[in-house]
């Protein structure tokens, strides 16, 4: 929803903090501004903008809506701001009186020796006024998690009630490498292209499973035309990254441009599974028809969904007429001409379907735009305010349909949606939601099992103890059992760990995990004979 803070400057996009904001959304558009360099150092330059990345994305993961870097600058452009804005107090006031965000965070950073000291405040719009600062540091190789650190704090400022782990925070970064994130963070900010692309694939080489430095170069050989690369990166961003639509529905266009019709209908057909927008449909519908196929049905479904799009009307016309059906044809290309009355394209095909253009009536420059046969139209702009906005109505509807649920059923869809988030290695959202679901119900023992996993993997070992214990009190559980039997193994109490591994095996004879923490067990016991 970070696309619909476009809205924070201009009344023409729909606003999240207005009225037609849900409850839940209000108090959570965040803007994050460049961080003030005062190192005095030029090398030094890229943190301005690596720090609101890395505050954005904790942010978002913590359940608020950070605007992304291109709405703020956008923002910013048309408030008559400069990209290298350095708010003081006043002008950060007077920018949040101007935009309707909620609250907007400022900050700066020096260097100590070696290291690195973040600071920042928060402007409260509603109350115009900032927060007291908040600083971390650490050494400047450690610099995401110096600043996932402070997002810790920042995000605890903001909302007292917030109870993940600072540990948690900084694991969500603890997987990208610094020399890949100051490429990144370079590639985008760079204003030769041949640069940016230089940085970019810099950065993909370090950290091949970078999304972001993958959807940046992507994003750059599409607007070069270089629709095979472009493709192929838009591919390599991953599903847990909060650009996978965007990239989905680019990575289709890219093939569209590049004839692999075949693969783009595949990758717009997995953007609508997740959110049936018009513009992926009707591209979805190109793509079949570019093979011979029957679009219609597609067509149909983009229609439905925004009528007022005149495009969407002439490619479920030529569609009809292909398949033979001329009157409902006429129908929609009509209703096409009446959206857009000066669209000469669909007047020529109107009056050839019509019978109406002749070499008597039309000159021979009209005559060949009489296209009795023409392709359907392919939208290419992604519309990422739409997209966002019907992601957050899919989230609305599911926090609605939580909601009406008894406190235990609630607690159990809200552990197996944290369960889903584990699986993919999203810690933070992880244990945000397994909290959840233990606030709501203490006794369910899969939400504390799966707080023990969290707090294993972020290094917490005697918290992650606890909670695998107040699990196995509740309800024998493999899963408990496994972290225990993981946290003996690197203890060295081998006797307790093979007990665990032996317990999770009664309990789940087949579980790969359980048979491999039985093996290492025994391969280490092995050695200390």
């Amino acid at each position: 929803m970070a696309a619909l803070a476009f809205a924070l400057a201009f009344a023409t996009l729909p606003a999240l903090a207005g009225d037609s904001a849900p409850a839940e959304a209000r108090g959570r558009i965040l803007l994050v501004l460049p961080f003030d360099n005062r190192t005095g150092q030029p090398s030094l330059e890229w943190v301005r903008e690596a720090a609101p990345e890395i505050l954005s994305s904790r942010f978002r993961s913590a359940g608020f809506e950070p605007m992304s870097r291109t709405d703020r600058m956008y923002a910013l452009d048309h408030l008559g701001l400069p990209e290298g804005f350095h708010p003081s107090r006043a002008s950060s006031l007077k920018l949040a009186e101007t935009l309707d965000a909620d609250s907007i965070v400022v900050g700066s950073y020096i260097t100590d020796g070696t290291g690195i000291v973040a600071e920042a405040q928060v402007v409260d719009v509603n109350h115009l006024k900032m927060s007291e600062a908040v600083t971390a540091h650490g050494e400047m190789r450690e610099l995401v998690s110096v600043f996932d650190t402070l997002a810790w704090k920042l995000t605890k400022q903001m909302d007292p009630g917030f109870s993940v782990a600072q540990e948690t925070f900084v694991a969500a970064g603890s997987g990208l490498r610094l020399d890949a994130f100051e490429q990144y963070i370079r590639g985008i900010t760079e204003p030769d292209q041949q640069e940016r692309l230089r940085h970019l694939n810099q950065a993909v080489l370090l950290s091949p499973d970078f999304g972001p430095a993958w959807m940046a170069l992507g994003r750059e050989d599409y607007l070069g035309q270089q629709y095979e690369k472009a493709a192929l990166a838009f591919a390599k961003v991953g599903r847990n990254d909060p650009d996978a639509l965007e990239a989905g529905f680019y990575r289709g266009l890219a093939l569209l441009f590049s004839g692999d019709y075949t693969n783009a209908e595949g990758a717009f057909a997995g953007v609508a599974r997740v959110l049936p927008l018009a513009e992926v449909m009707n591209n979805q519908g190109v793509s079949l028809a570019r093979r011979g196929m029957d679009g219609v049905p597609l067509f149909r479904q983009a229609v439905g969904a925004d009528p007022s799009a005149a495009d969407y009307h002439f490619n479920l016309a030529v569609s009809l007429k292909r398949k033979g059906n001329a009157a409902e044809a006429l129908t929609e290309l009509a209703q096409c001409l009446r959206l857009r009355p000066n669209d000469t394209e669909a007047q020529a095909v109107q009056r050839a379907w019509s019978g109406q253009a002749s070499a008597k009536v039309l000159g021979a420059d009209d005559e060949a735009e009489a296209k009795v046969d023409p392709l359907e139209r392919i939208m290419r702009t992604f519309n990422a305010a739409a997209f966002h906005q019907a992601a957050q109505m899919l989230d609305q509807v599911d926090d609605s349909r939580l909601a009406a649920l008894p406190a235990g059923d609630r607690a159990q869809k809200l552990a197996a949606q944290a369960g889903a988030y584990l699986d993919r290695g999203l810690l933070l959202e992880a244990e945000r939601l397994y909290l959840s679901a233990v606030a709501t119900d203490g006794r369910l023992p899969e939400a504390h099992a799966g707080l023990a996993e969290v707090r294993e993997r972020t290094g917490d070992a005697e918290a992650a103890r606890k909670e695998a214990h107040a699990a196995l009190k509740l309800k024998p559980q493999a899963s408990a059992y496994l972290v225990l039997g993981r946290l003996d193994l690197a203890a060295g109490h081998l006797d307790e760990a093979g007990k665990e591994a032996g317990e999770a095996l009664k309990l789940e004879p087949q579980s790969r995990a359980a048979l491999e923490l039985r093996r290492q067990v025994e391969a280490k016991a092995g050695q200390g004979r």
